[in-house]
């Protein structure tokens, strides 16, 4: 049965990728597809301390989704800011890098999603008996990078559910990227912080008994692969790539050895952020 399965699988994949929408004609000719990335989100992306190569599920999965189409990644750093500014000018082809499909966002770029965010309080684990729910935060600094929808995040459930019910608002403080958050957690310079909650146990993993989740996440989103806007033959190559890792199972290894399985999303979709 599991070899009969294992065939079937097989076949879905190599059918879904022989009828997948070709790339256009300026990459295929190219043998590149050119990503942006911010490699500072573990285990999304990330330099490897080692070898100081690119690593992470986002970089493992690029690799293996340009494979599908026939071509290589070549992936370009840049700067959070400058990630829409660059597939918008078509500097790049695309953006992979932990990027929120959010309606904001869609004015500028189309989102093929392939993973789900949570955003997560959490706070020192030394502190985690202050902060049993996250409405123990009302009052509280609470730092979260700047450059995202996190801070947005935070005055909404402040909003709602400490200022609408007589309780202090929680003091935001900006950061610059989550690392900087949990350097000034661990500092105590402030009570605790929000990054997406895909990435807490990797990095409670490298730095045990340190950090511990406050409650659940108080929303979710979809990441996305961000695509110019008018690349509709590239936003349907790229779907139908990631949907033949899906089928051949290689998306589901990767989100395993990135201790991200929790955060698969049951189907490939476009623009399904809100």
């Amino acid at each position: 049965m599991n070899k009969t399965l294992a065939l079937a699988a097989a076949l879905l994949a190599t059918t879904t990728i022989a009828q997948a929408a070709e790339l256009p004609s300026r990459i295929a000719s190219r043998g590149t597809l050119i990503a942006a990335i911010v490699p500072n989100y573990p285990p999304l992306e990330m330099r490897d301390p080692a070898t100081n190569e690119l690593t992470g599920f986002d970089v493992e999965m690029g690799n293996a989704l340009a494979a599908k189409l026939g071509v290589r990644m070549q992936w370009q750093e840049t700067s959070f800011d400058q990630m829409l500014a660059s597939v918008r000018t078509g500097r790049v082809d695309i953006i992979l890098s932990g990027m929120s499909d959010l309606k904001p966002r869609q004015e500028t770029a189309t989102f093929i999603d392939y993973l789900r965010s949570g955003s997560q309080f959490f706070t020192q684990a030394s502190r985690a008996g202050e902060f049993a729910t996250p409405e123990a935060l009302c009052g509280k600094r609470v730092g979260a990078s700047r450059r995202t929808a996190l801070p947005n995040d935070i005055k909404t459930f402040s909003d709602a559910e400490c200022v609408a019910k007589g309780r202090p608002a929680i003091d935001y403080v900006p950061t610059e990227g989550s690392a900087d958050a949990r350097t000034q957690l661990r500092q105590g310079r402030i009570d605790a912080a929000m990054q997406g909650g895909e990435t807490l146990p990797y990095i409670m993993g490298l730095e045990p008994n340190t950090y511990a989740p406050v409650g659940e996440p108080v929303r979710y989103t979809l990441m996305g692969i961000a695509v110019g806007k008018e690349e509709a033959q590239l936003q349907q190559a790229l779907a139908d790539g990631v949907r033949a890792l899906v089928a051949d199972g290689t998306y589901a290894k990767l989100l395993a050895k990135w201790q991200l399985t929790p955060s698969a999303i049951p189907e490939v979709q476009i623009n399904g952020g809100n």
